[in-house]
């Protein structure tokens, strides 16, 4: 009963929170009006510059942020025990990451859609800019290069995830002509396509699994080319197309078709929740320890500063500030729907976050192991197909540990595990409303790998407007173009990716080579999202009390973290000759002071002082209608 008394309260706490806080920062703080003109009016082009509307653009914008970023981090801090992991997603995503997408959101549509780095270079100097601007790029080749990696396993080990994942793209250019070109409505058609994609999940599950592996050769993992690889280089390619063309082609109407996507599967997962708590089959405590202690792996990294670096995208993420700032801000239609958007959108992605947590921890202990293998699911097929063959299964905190006790090591928890704990817990989920466990296996994976790609994607467009910028900065005219600067940013997290990080997976998995700098480096982004916020505030007289303390701990959990990877004496980089992570974190780190130093010798000299303002915008013809 616990599973089903924490799912209801989170989210009506969720929705409490929305409309006291939520209109707190969005009425008093921020002032938000309709008489302001935003962005996509002021420089509308049709291509990044789109006024849409706000059940559009939060589509967009919450499957932006979200990806696979709420579903393995939380899969991965239960090693702590399922408390630690839903204080820090509820009350993080309320006061801290709820916050920083808002701010940024709200300060880049007043700064005619300029990002976070931008308008730091105005708010604090053109130093901060630059510095801003190279942990953006740092950040978002890591980015690039894992989900990459992360979509590729998920197909590998889900194939019955495929065709849905790809069917999702034609449906969704049909859906932007029919409704930009040919003036007809949004909602049946993404309805309709939503339908098609669950009718390609049951395909895929039950008659045509797309198995790379069965139809070119190539073997699973391993040297390259294996099936990791294929789907790697195919993604990048994808990329590079789906970030070039216009907004409302693409990214608009497929990501509203999976928002209804998550909709959908959360109504579900709940509905499951409700059945399998009220039933008793879903025990949270049984399941799983409330917190961990001597539990724990003996490598395991401590829970301070860990668990707020482990969960980002459900709690608080810095690479927010980017989708905010980056696209969200050049397609708001009015600046009164950024509540509804950023504020809204995190808080969706914390209810997502509470599930994926119950999933891992009260879903897996449902039963998610053949006794007689006592061995992790490995998901997909193999992993119905041993449920299938015996009817012998664990349950309880024996199932979960089965996930979970790998090796008891830290370092063999792998990627695969991460996003199958939530896969397979989550079938488990809707397995309570009689929604066969094949099929269900499926409809989570999809989910998974559609996210996946749209974040992949967007954070592709987001690297290119980084990349121009810093290219104008720094007088290189060839990457101003968007093509130039595109094609530069998927090569080079093509050949990041491309490196064998891990030797069970070989070529194409590179991304793990950086990825331990990606947590405390996204936090820290975070950090400084929350500076560029309390410079906005302070030089307007604002109160900025709520913007100080989530910052001081978005830069002080992330460096603590920082110096325990480099300098811990049993694993750290400096210790283990980890010389390329090493470095980078010194790089990060120094960035990071730098900027702190910039901002304490400027607060003195800065409040109640306007920054400079923006040259005037050259006369134009007036906007078209808005979509």
């Amino acid at each position: 009963m616990e599973t089903l008394l924490i799912a209801v309260g989170a989210f009506v706490g969720f929705i409490v929170a929305y409309h006291t806080y939520g209109r707190w920062l969005s009425r008093k703080i921020f002032g938000l009006t309709v008489e302001n003109e935003v962005p996509s009016h002021q420089l509308r082009d049709d291509v990044d510059f789109v006024p849409t509307r706000k059940e559009v653009i939060f589509g967009h914008h919450f499957t932006s942020i979200a990806g696979t970023g709420p579903i393995v981090g939380p899969a991965i801090a239960v090693f702590w025990g399922w408390l630690p992991a839903l204080l820090w997603v509820i009350f993080g995503s309320i006061f801290i990451g709820a916050v920083h997408d808002f701010s940024a959101l709200v300060i880049s549509l007043r700064n005619r859609g300029q990002t976070v780095g931008e308008v730091a270079g105005r708010l604090i100097n053109p130093r901060a800019r630059v510095l801003f601007l190279i942990i953006l790029f740092m950040a978002l080749t890591v980015v690039l290069a894992i989900f990459g990696l992360v979509i590729a396993i998920i197909f590998r080990l889900y194939p019955e995830s495929v065709l849905p994942t790809w069917v999702s793209l034609p449906l969704a250019i049909a859906i932007g002509v029919w409704v930009y070109k040919k003036g007809g409505g949004l909602l049946g058609p993404s309805l309709a396509a939503l339908a098609v994609i669950y009718g390609a999940v049951w395909v895929g599950a039950y008659v045509m699994p797309v198995d790379i592996n069965a139809l070119v050769g190539v073997p699973a993992a391993g040297p390259f080319p294996n099936v990791v690889t294929v789907w790697t280089l195919v993604l990048f390619v994808y990329c590079f197309f789906a970030s070039v063309l216009p907004v409302w082609v693409m990214l608009q109407p497929r990501d509203y078709i999976n928002s209804h996507q998550l909709v959908v599967t959360l109504g579900l997962l709940m509905l499951g929740v409700i059945v399998a708590g009220a039933t008793g089959k879903a025990q949270l405590a049984e399941s799983t320890p409330a917190f961990a202690g001597d539990a724990l792996p003996a490598d395991a990294p401590p829970i301070f500063p860990f668990l707020f670096i482990t969960i980002a995208c459900g709690a608080c993420s810095g690479f927010h500030c980017l989708v905010s700032s980056g696209t969200t801000s050049k397609q708001v239609d009015k600046e009164t729907d950024a509540q509804y958007v950023a504020y809204g959108s995190m808080l969706l992605e914390g209810g997502l976050a509470v599930m994926v947590i119950l999933a891992c921890c009260a879903g897996v202990g449902m039963g998610a192991f053949d006794r007689t293998k006592n061995d992790a699911a490995p998901g997909g097929y193999e992993y119905v197909k041993r449920l299938e063959a015996d009817g012998t299964q664990a349950t309880g905190r024996a199932a979960w540990s089965a996930q979970y006790d790998i090796g008891r090591s830290w370092k063999d928890f792998s990627l695969g595990n991460k996003v199958g704990a939530f896969i397979n817990g989550g079938a488990n989920f809707l397995t309570a409303i009689g929604i066969p466990l094949k099929l269900g296996i499926g409809v989570i994976a999809v989910l998974v790998a559609c996210f996946a790609a749209t974040t992949l994607d967007s954070a592709t467009r987001l690297q290119r407007y980084v990349i121009q910028e810093l290219a104008g900065t720094l007088k290189v005219k060839p990457l101003t173009n968007k093509y130039a600067a595109t094609l530069f940013a998927v090569v080079l997290a093509g050949i990041v990716a491309m490196m064998p990080g891990n030797p069970k997976l070989g070529a194409g998995s590179g991304g793990l080579i950086l990825w331990p700098l990606f947590g405390a480096t996204n936090q820290l982004l975070a950090g400084l999202a929350f500076m560029v916020t309390v410079f906005y505030l302070w030089r307007r007289g604002k109160a900025v009390w709520f913007a100080v303390i989530p910052m001081i701990m978005m830069m002080i959990m992330p460096a603590w973290a920082m110096l325990w990877n480099m300098f811990n004496p049993d694993t750290g980089w400096l210790h283990s000759g980890k010389t390329l992570l090493f470095w980078n974190g010194v790089a990060i780190l120094t960035i990071q002071v730098w900027m702190i130093v910039e901002g304490l010798l400027l607060m003195p000299k800065a409040k109640g002082i306007l920054e400079e303002a923006l040259p005037p915008l050259p006369s134009k013809q007036p906007a078209a209608e808005t979509s």
